[in-house]
């Protein structure tokens, strides 16, 4: 049995690992990829500087609408102060996501501990749903029952908004181009627009005095909270389950290797998420009679250029000839607790 490992470190990861020989051909690639057009619960490649000056800007800005939000009586501040929450979390989900990719993989956690930022945007995504109905169960009690609001509070906390939001989209507009801090910037733009609409809110108050603005302008902002919350927990849940991402197209990737000469099926084939952004591939190769050692390898570096070009980094595939005994379905089966 030869074994040979290649090791090579840039701005992905490529890992190159062994290939045995018992009855069959092993080969395990571990790259991490770097998909594009689509969007991601955090972003585990954003620079590290940026993100955790955006988080301590963002705490500013949160901690600012919650103080103003309860002195003012302001719902619709409260409700800009939990959709900032939506922004600190992201942020933070991503400057937490750099901080545990650095911690190296071991016998216990074979993939590293990059998931723990799914698990902690998962708890993220249920409290935003939970913060999502308080809002909306206060705002249809204030429309019954309207409260007085000061729109001074509202004016000094959304103003607060608007100023540190503008600061931050200044500091990450260098790195617009980065699909990272792309999405970081999105989430500040959309706070920034709500923080405006609290003082619009506020002005409108001040020289017409309906309080029921506020609770309706709540409404709308809690909304916003409650789609992206609904977002955040989809895509955790399909992460979690091991769901195929969006992003890949499985009868295209099977298609892919079907193409390649000397490949005869494809069966027992798994595509997931390890996390956000950095997806893997397994399954089992039938080749044609005949074919060497030496071919092998050369069809096998064919099936890895192939499926890498379809954003899938992590590839693991199994190489077998006709006389493998195998089921023909494509995906795996389980019988009595065991895969087939």
């Amino acid at each position: 049995m030869s074994k040979k490992q290649h090791h090579e470190h840039d701005h992905d990861h490529h890992h190159h690992g062994n290939e045995h020989h018992h009855n069959h051909e092993h080969h395990h690639n571990h790259a991490h990829d770097h998909p594009h057009g689509h969007s991601d619960i955090f972003h585990t490649h954003a620079p590290a500087n940026k993100m955790k000056q955006a988080f301590f800007l963002a705490i500013i800005i949160l901690a600012a609408e919650l103080i103003f939000g309860f002195l003012s009586n302001s719902l619709a501040l409260l409700a800009d102060a939990w959709h900032m929450a939506t922004d600190v979390a992201a942020i933070g989900l991503a400057w937490f996501a750099i901080e545990q990719a650095k911690k190296n993989a071991n016998q216990k956690m074979t993939f590293g501990y990059e998931r723990a930022g799914i698990l902690a945007a998962a708890v993220n995504g249920l409290t935003l749903i939970a913060i999502t109905l308080w809002i909306l169960w206060s705002a249809v009690g204030r429309i019954i029952h309207p409260e007085e609001v000061s729109s001074w509070g509202m004016f000094v906390g959304a103003g607060i908004g608007v100023v540190v939001n503008l600061v931050i989209i200044f500091a990450l507009r260098g790195d617009s181009e980065n699909l990272n801090v792309k999405a970081a910037l999105l989430h500040v733009i959309g706070d920034l627009g709500a923080s405006v609409g609290v003082i619009i809110a506020g002005l409108i108050i001040v020289f017409t005095g309906w309080t029921i603005v506020d609770p309706i302008l709540s409404v709308g902002i809690a909304l916003l909270v409650g789609y992206g919350a609904w977002k955040i927990c989809k895509q955790t849940f399909d992460i979690l389950m091991e769901a195929t991402p969006n992003s890949i197209n499985t009868a295209r990737a099977v298609e892919a290797m079907h193409a390649v000469d000397g490949v005869i099926s494809v069966h027992d084939l798994h595509v997931w998420c390890i996390t956000s952004g950095k997806n893997a591939l397994s399954c089992h190769i039938v080749l044609s009679s005949g074919i060497s050692f030496e071919e092998s390898q050369g069809i096998l570096q064919t099936l890895e250029m192939k499926i890498k070009g379809l954003g899938i980094g992590h590839v693991t595939l199994q190489l077998e000839d006709l006389s493998h005994k195998h089921d023909n379905s494509l995906l795996c089966k389980m019988s009595g607790g065991h895969l087939h």
